[in-house]
């Protein structure tokens, strides 16, 4: 559907020249990507890669449920990286990113040319996959336990002083290169337990629980402050047990996660029996206070058996059953983005359910546009003006500025630009909140501005800016690309004399 302006043209009287004010009207775009921090696809790049991971996985040629190939990393915001911490860290010190030719750099590197952040979560727990933990960290002599199934392969204890010395330190080091917003879109920063999901959790003293959680969570709050940081909202969280009732402490220990500036995710969407009323209550009230992040639970190609969950809405065979379920799950919880899994799940959303891949991009997230804006025609210069404006959210999500990384950093920002097409000057409006925009909910402004600048004829600009950035565009806006430019929506002219 293309989108369509209406412009209108206004008397208004009181204004020192003869001058209009033009109202603009705009109709969302509701097709393109954005390519917005915290908001959209996340494709999983897995635990094992190689230089040729896009075209061995058929990611820049998959084909859909309408006949057609596309680029996963043209749907795809982020590239998720589960890993161990052993593969960023194989000997004391020595650090991965230091080698731009290892294998994992360039896998990096790949997703960022292709216009993707990273995101990250570190597993330092070996039970089903490996040596996470780097063998350095025994060797300095932190106690652990072996794999059941494999007596060779060691995991540290969480709350052992030489583990926490070593994690400490790699960490420290880590956000030296990732505490990079430009890069990073977000960080998994609980990781411990079974898989890194921060259940089954193994300590050398039980009732150090707290103190491990405490430890961990503010050792990635105080080395990682310009990256969101996100927690498993799990009812067993730091618990020894995978599942089970729901443990006293559970929301506690969370909720000191979130006063720490943690957002949110949960890894079984569409699990019905896994994602249960505890969860969903408490995604619920930390909607549009914190934004949550999806992961779908069912891994239909392999060994789950999908068909047995007890919604009994999944048919063996179907894996669009499951994809319909995960969607209807995240639609309820707001989430702000969704997961593309492993290969054959992501073949599943594009060769299955592409129409819920391209509704997720219109629906889910966030997805802000000014639907009108009132701007003067003319004035003399260092005169001041008022714009009014009035912004919607097309998604059920919502734009996360309240969050303490980004500590309202996106603003609405109105610009005059010259004829060669540069701006020349931008004014920022300090009183809009990104975070209050809720679908269905349109919210309204009026900015007062002087208009201090030289004579001549400009063209009225709004956008949404980053203040650390110079108040240069941060984030994309759902507008017709033909009425956009640098990410500025590009208004009507005005006369300064």
């Amino acid at each position: 559907m293309k989108s369509i302006f209406i412009t209108v043209l206004a008397l208004c009287l009181g204004m020192p020249l003869v001058a209009k004010n033009v109202v603009t009207s705009v109709q969302p775009d509701t097709e393109k990507v954005l390519r917005n921090p915290l908001n959209g696809w996340v494709m999983y790049a897995g635990r094992t890669w190689n230089e040729n991971f896009w075209t061995e996985n058929g990611y820049d040629s998959i084909l859909t449920s309408e006949g057609i190939r596309v680029k996963v990393s043209d749907y795809a915001n982020t590239m998720y990286l589960r890993t161990a911490w052993s593969m960023f860290e194989p000997e004391e010190g020595k650090y991965v990113w230091d080698d731009p030719d290892s294998r994992l750099m360039k896998l990096l590197n790949s997703a960022l040319k292709r216009n993707m952040k990273l995101a990250f979560r570190i597993v330092v727990d070996c039970r089903d996959q490996g040596q996470n933990t780097p063998k350095y960290v025994f060797e300095a002599g932190a106690q652990g336990f072996p794999d059941p199934n494999n007596p060779k392969v060691m995991s540290p204890y969480p709350d052992d002083p030489v583990f926490q010395e070593k994690y400490s330190k790699f960490i420290a080091a880590m956000a030296k290169h990732f505490n990079d917003p430009d890069k990073v879109d977000f960080i998994d920063a609980y990781s411990l337990g079974k898989w890194g999901e921060s259940h089954a959790t193994i300590y050398k003293d039980y009732k150090k629980k707290h103190e491990v959680f405490d430890w961990m969570t503010s050792l990635y709050t105080r080395e990682f402050n310009k990256i969101p940081l996100i927690v498993h909202y799990h009812r067993m969280i730091g618990d020894t047990l995978s599942w089970g009732d729901v443990r006293k402490d559970s929301k506690e220990l969370i909720e000191l996660a979130i006063k720490k500036g943690y957002s949110l995710r949960h890894d079984a969407f569409g699990m019905t029996g896994y994602y249960e009323q505890w969860e969903k209550n408490f995604a619920k009230e930390w909607n549009f206070r914190r934004p949550i992040l999806m992961e779908g639970g069912w891994i239909t190609a392999a060994h789950h058996r999908y068909w047995r969950d007890p919604s009994g809405k999944y048919r063996e065979g179907h894996a669009e059953d499951v994809r319909r379920g995960e969607y209807e799950a995240s639609a309820e919880a707001h989430v702000n983005t969704m997961d593309l899994r492993i290969n054959d799940e992501t073949r599943s959303w594009f060769g299955d359910c592409f129409d819920l891949v391209k509704r997720f991009t219109v629906e889910g997230g966030y997805r802000l546009y000014p639907s009108e804006i009132t701007a003067p025609d003319a004035c003399r210069s260092g005169e001041t003006v008022t714009i009014s404006h009035t912004w919607e959210n097309m998604g059920w999500g919502y734009c996360p500025t309240n969050i303490p990384q980004w500590n309202q950093k996106y603003k609405v920002g109105i610009a005059l630009i010259n004829s060669k097409g540069e701006v020349v000057k931008t004014f920022v409006d300090d009183n809009t909140d990104l975070s209050k925009w809720i679908k269905g909910s349109p919210t309204g402004y009026k900015t007062t501005l002087c208009l201090d600048v030289p004579k001549g004829k400009y063209k009225w600009a709004i956008g949404l800016i980053d203040k650390t950035k110079g108040n240069r565009i941060g984030l994309q806006m759902a507008v017709p690309g033909n009425r956009e430019q640098g990410g500025w929506l590009i208004l009507n002219t005005i006369k300064i004399k």
